[in-house]
């Protein structure tokens, strides 16, 4: 079965950076489209960054531009978030997500393939 694995999970403290990956091995890489989206405590889940199949596009929630950015290599068929500044309201579990198409989108129900998630804690 497809599924995309996350790792790079961990305490950090507020002000940290972390990345995370998430490697997609058995689906056509590098003709789709990847999301990152994350799910609180009691709180719906939030999307938080998408890219197209080449890179060349991105879109980031407002509460992480500037402090986030998301990057793939497709030829390791991986993506990335880089988290700079992390802030106690990041903290969360993160997922993976990827979508049968080549356009970056911001909406979960886009995505098809869904990672098992990674924890993001940051300690204030």
């Amino acid at each position: 079965q497809v599924q995309p694995v996350e790792s790079g999970g961990g305490l950090v403290q507020a002000g940290g950076s972390l990345r995370l990956s998430c490697a997609a091995s058995g689906l056509p890489f590098s003709s789709y489209a990847m999301g990152w989206f994350r799910h609180a405590p009691g709180k719906e889940r939030d999307f938080v960054a998408t890219i197209d199949y080449s890179g060349g596009t991105t879109y980031y929630a407002d509460s992480v531009k500037g402090r986030f950015t998301m990057y793939r290599d497709n030829a390791r068929k991986t993506v990335y978030l880089q988290m700079n500044s992390l802030k106690p309201e990041d903290t969360a579990v993160y997922y993976c997500a990827a979508r049968q198409g080549s356009a970056a989108s911001t909406i979960g129900s886009d995505y098809y393939y869904w990672g098992q998630g990674t924890q993001v804690t940051v300690s204030s």
